[in-house]
């Protein structure tokens, strides 16, 4: 699985977690869900991205994105 695939695929799992927190336990876990997607937002304009980073220390493939 490419980095692209995996920051995807954890952001996704990220937001689902955390709407269902905000949904079943507490409103504020939304602030997480803005902060997922403020960070995807500015990796699409800048190009870093944290987790990519990480996952290409631990010897990843990158993808085309990344």
């Amino acid at each position: 699985m490419s980095i692209d695939r995996i920051v995807l695929a954890v952001a996704g799992t990220f937001i689902l977690i955390s709407l269902a927190l905000a949904h079943y336990h507490n409103p504020l876990w939304l602030w997480f869900t803005a902060f997922v997607g403020l960070n995807l937002l500015q990796s699409a304009f800048t190009g870093f991205c944290p987790l990519a980073t990480i996952l290409k220390k631990m010897g990843k493939q990158p993808g085309a994105a990344f």
